[in-house]
């Protein structure tokens, strides 16, 4: 669902792989030919307007915010998506060190995934500097 005034919209799957989830699916209403920044927050909560009720990242290690298979990030840190000229992402991020379902500590069942107006820079703290929160949906485990 749309967040922040925005206009953003999608539909992702995530599935368990080796040592992580990886998600799929298409995002549109994006800022066209941008980067945008994902990740999987903390809480399972969209209810506010601007998805600050999602809390901070996912980071079930208290690990610094980072890239993705480059070193130290927190379980919810994921690449960047590319939207093309119309402004739509397709989807295929992983993130690694977590799992879906079964309820252990660093679980992303009923947490939510955020997309952000910006694109994360990977470095700034705590959170890679990636501006307002666009979209914001909950993880639910339909099996």
């Amino acid at each position: 669902m749309s967040a922040s005034a925005s206009l953003v919209s999608g539909k992702l799957a995530i599935v368990p792989v080796v040592d992580g989830v990886r998600l799929s699916g298409e995002v549109g209403g994006l800022g066209p030919g941008r980067p945008h920044a994902i990740h999987i927050h903390e809480k399972g909560d969209c209810s506010a307007v601007d998805a600050s009720s999602a809390g901070g990242h996912f980071n079930p290690d208290d690990s610094v915010h980072g890239r993705v298979g480059h070193g130290a990030h927190h379980g919810g840190d994921m690449d960047n998506l590319q939207a093309d000229g119309r402004g739509v992402a397709r989807v295929d991020a992983f993130a690694r060190g977590v799992t879906l379902g079964g309820g252990a500590y660093n679980d992303v069942a009923g947490r939510a995934v955020i997309v952000h107006a910006a694109a994360d820079d990977y470095t700034s703290q705590p959170a890679g500097n990636a501006g307002a929160r666009v979209a914001c949906g909950i993880i639910k485990v339909t099996r």
